[in-house]
């Protein structure tokens, strides 16, 4: 791996340490939030509710993260499809046209 390549791959996973990190803070105020509604509960119970939500809150983005990824990847592939046929339509009808010109240029030459 290139240099360039490594700095890319290190930003790439700092990046992703900082956006699990965000998640994980807006988990626990979503969290927080939630368990404000039950003023009945018991600090053990509050936090045990607030780590199970925070929890489920980053499997969630997880998940969801995955999901475009992944959908990110199938339209990579088919914008790819897509502009290898356009390039090669193009590349053809260039050639076509080549070829018309220059059997234009015989025919007005042998004339």
């Amino acid at each position: 791996m290139t240099a360039r390549g490594e700095e890319r791959a290190l930003v790439a996973q700092v990046e992703g340490h900082l956006l699990l990190a965000a998640t994980r803070e807006e988990g626990r105020r979503a969290a927080a939030r939630l368990v404000d509604h039950f003023e009945w509960l018991t600090d053990s119970q509050r936090r045990d509710l607030e780590q199970h939500f925070e929890t489920e809150y980053v499997t969630l983005a997880r998940t969801a993260w995955q999901r475009t990824a992944l959908r990110a990847e199938t339209l990579r592939q088919e914008y790819e499809h897509r502009y290898r046929a356009l390039r090669l339509r193009l590349v053809a009808g260039f050639v076509l046209a080549c070829a018309l010109l220059a059997s234009t240029a015989l025919l007005s030459l042998s004339a």
